[in-house]
């Protein structure tokens, strides 16, 4: 009969690795409860953004909050139209806290993500196509609706 794996010493076993994991998905999970708990589209709960208000563009990140509100309702077409580019960007979050996850658990070398000049430019770049994007009459299906 085989004994229950124990780690070595010097290493961590799978409950202390996955710590950090854990606590990244705790500092998430609080503020998206209270998404989903506080309705977005009534309005009054919630600050008007400031690009909007000074300028009357919708920034990229309008509708964001909007599109949390859904997702934690499994709505994928009303998140989508709130704010495509969270929708995307929470997904890419999602598959790299796995990949993290799923390395912390199996002892597996952590997957690191470096963010350098390049990609900090092209998220820049992205985030101002669709802001201009979406305040165009083209793109208008990509501006969240108006509450």
């Amino acid at each position: 009969m085989n004994a229950p794996a124990t780690p070595a010493p010097g290493q961590k076993g799978p409950a202390s690795r996955l710590g950090r994991p854990l606590a990244a998905l705790a500092a998430v999970a609080a503020p998206t409860v209270y998404v989903a708990m506080v309705d977005p589209n009534s309005p009054g709960h919630y600050p008007v953004c400031p690009v909007l208000q000074a300028t009357g563009w919708w920034c990229p990140g309008c509708g964001g909050l909007r599109c949390v509100h859904a997702l934690t309702r499994g709505d994928l077409t009303t998140a989508g139209h709130d704010n495509l580019l969270v929708l995307v960007l929470s997904f890419v979050v999602a598959f790299l806290w796995l990949r993290w996850a799923w390395a912390a658990l199996t002892g597996a070398p952590v997957p690191r993500m470096r963010i350098g000049l390049r990609q900090t430019v092209l998220l820049v770049v992205v985030l101002g196509l669709f802001m201009v994007v979406r305040n165009l009459p083209a793109g208008a299906g990509l501006a969240p609706p108006v509450v």
